[in-house]
């Protein structure tokens, strides 16, 4: 079979250009647009559903409806990966999937932010849970089965390594990209008022996206660079199967510690500039903004790394590297430092254990899934990468529980608001369980056994 080429690489990366643009869409907007913050509503914002803690208390209508659709997520990815790995379809198991998702993706995204009632409305609610189920749906649909191309198309040990290091920076980009209408809504907002400045630039993003996801379903013909054999177990036996590897459970718990810590800390991010270092909410973009063209820097050094230490060593480097950073908040307020100063350093600190963390665990799915199929016979790449989003996807869930329980400690929170009121001491506690959460994923993943899966990986390109 043919290798791809280092151009076709990059063609396959801009795919997930493409998704991650609307990935970024949703979680820098949803709750932004159905939420607006007092502030919001003053610029001209609509009240599209009924805001503060109305459910049981503790819960926004939107927050149920995320939470919900998250749980209609997590059952999908594997119902998607094993209708992709059992695919017999002559264009190949992957690209017809990713073909077919691209377009009403982009489309729903869309109209999501387009609810049809222009004040507080039962039918808006209804709106939101149908288009964000959708959304949810053919995004698996797209990244599932491109995911698991990430195995298919890397032929080797440094293919692998250049594709995960591509969709990386890719990724970036496309978050990057999410967060423009932060510039260009305020420019429109006087022409078309304040919901279609968003809905105008949700709506360029979202062709800029098509296209992008588009490209390589079109450029790259699957079968010339991958001959694998669909996989005939039910999703069931698969998923089971795939569980039962040691190694891959071992990877699966730690990065779910990594899920946990990370979304902490972005979620935490505005607040932690705003509460805990006083400076300006609009500093919160300087310093992701920084952090992630900094780790960029890093990336073209990460394989270099990675051939000289192996991956399990700059994985587990990454997670202690990203437990300093989250140590450096815990301080704020008990060195005598500006608060400028603790964002500088956390940008700072942050950037190389992000890039390391956001280029190798990719490739290590890669390699249990090759290794995998090496010792059965069986080829499942889509459910090895729908189990790790599936472990992704809780650890994100449980950082958002532990997020809205203790960031309010100490204060009290005013169930009438959108708004999350933190307290210096609960943002602490916050960082404080992220570098926990830090730490037990270095310890976990140093019982992986990477020369097991390296070995059986070396037997099969010796034959």
């Amino acid at each position: 079979m043919k290798r791809l080429t280092k151009k076709q690489m990059i063609i396959f990366a801009i795919g997930q250009l493409g998704w991650s643009i609307l990935s970024g869409i949703i979680g820098a907007w949803f709750v932004t647009f159905y939420l607006p913050t007092q502030g919001d509503i003053d610029a001209g914002a609509t009240q599209f559903i009924k805001p503060g803690l109305v459910i049981l208390g503790f819960l926004t209508i939107l927050g149920l409806i995320t939470a919900l659709s998250r749980v209609f997520d997590a059952v999908t990815d594997p119902l998607i990966a094993n209708l992709s790995d059992r695919s017999k379809n002559k264009r190949g198991r992957r690209i017809p999937f990713m073909q077919y998702a691209a377009i009403p993706l982009s489309i729903v995204t869309v109209l999501l932010f387009c609810a049809p009632v222009n004040e507080i409305s039962g039918l808006n609610v209804v709106w939101i849970s149908v288009f964000v189920v959708l959304f949810y749906l053919f995004m698996t649909m797209y990244c599932t089965p491109y995911t698991a191309l990430i195995s298919e198309f890397g032929k080797t040990q440094d293919d692998r390594m250049f594709i995960s290091t591509a969709i990386s920076l890719t990724f970036f980009a496309g978050t990057m990209l999410a967060y423009t209408p932060f510039v260009f809504a305020g420019m429109l907002r006087d022409a078309v008022g304040f919901n279609w400045s968003y809905r105008i630039c949700f709506i360029v993003l979202a062709v800029i996206a098509c296209v992008c996801m588009l490209l390589p379903t079109f450029l790259l013909k699957e079968r010339e660079f991958v001959d694998s054999k669909p996989s005939n177990s039910s999703v069931f036996k698969s998923l089971a199967a795939t569980f039962r590897n040691r190694e891959f459970r071992v990877f699966a718990a730690s990065d779910i510690m990594y899920w946990v810590g990370l979304t902490l800390f972005q979620t935490g991010l505005p607040f932690f500039v705003k509460v805990s270092m006083g400076l300006d909410e609009g500093m919160t973009m300087v310093f992701m903004g920084g952090m992630t063209v900094l780790s960029a820097c890093f990336y073209p050094f990460v394989n270099g790394f990675v051939r000289r230490h192996g991956k399990k060593k700059m994985v587990i480097f990454g997670f202690l590297g990203l437990a300093l950073a989250y140590l450096m908040t815990v301080l704020i307020g008990v060195l005598p430092l500006p608060g400028m100063v603790f964002g500088v350093a956390i940008c700072v600190i942050a950037a190389f254990p992000m890039a390391l963390l956001g280029i190798i665990p990719q490739a290590i799915v890669a390699d249990v899934a090759e290794a995998d199929g090496i010792v059965t016979g069986e080829n499942r790449e889509g459910m090895f990468f729908a189990a790790r989003t599936f472990a992704m996807k809780w650890g994100q869930a449980l950082a958002m529980l532990c997020f809205t329980s203790l960031a309010i400690i100490g204060t009290t929170q005013n169930a009438n608001s959108n708004e999350i009121t933190a307290s210096t001491l609960g943002l602490r506690i916050v960082a404080i369980v992220a570098v926990v959460f830090c730490v037990l994923g270095a310890v976990l993943l140093a019982l992986y056994n990477e020369k097991k899966v390296m070995s059986t990986i070396e037997s099969k390109e010796e034959r």
